[in-house]
């Protein structure tokens, strides 16, 4: 595999992501923004923050299928919450490991929260985007 995880000593350990990624491969996959909307443009899980999560990593593998790539691939995910609470992150935790159950995948790449104050649409919640390497 082009994509090695590692959680360094002296760095706590995240049960949701690994802190470092070392990439191999040839190839970078750079992924737009995934946002909660279905094949047909209509948004899942209006004001339901675990949903959102989970439609958004479907589209990332939905993406990254298109390219012959995988979660398996991913280096890095970023992660955008609308007005982001530490009361949020069990929603966010829950939508990733429905998702990861779906898609049989362990969701460990590297992972960058940010709370923002709106996305592209009024019902947007959550944002997924993924930098993958292949060999």
């Amino acid at each position: 595999m082009p994509i090695t995880m590692v959680n360094p000593e002296g760095l706590p350990t995240v049960d949701l992501y690994r802190q470092v990624s070392v990439a191999t491969g040839s190839k970078l996959v750079f992924l737009a923004g995934q946002v909660a909307v279905d094949a047909d443009g209509a948004t899942v899980g209006i004001g339901d923050y675990a949903a959102q999560v989970e439609q958004c990593y479907l589209n990332v593998a939905t993406a990254l299928s298109a390219v012959d790539a995988s979660f398996d691939n991913v280096a890095k995910l970023t992660v955008y919450v609308v007005d982001w609470t530490a009361d949020k992150m069990p929603l966010l935790m829950e939508g990733i490991s429905r998702a990861a159950a779906k898609l049989g995948i362990a969701p460990v790449p590297p992972l960058t929260g940010l709370g923002v104050s709106a996305l592209a649409g009024p019902d947007l919640l959550v944002e997924v985007e993924a930098v993958a390497v292949v060999d």
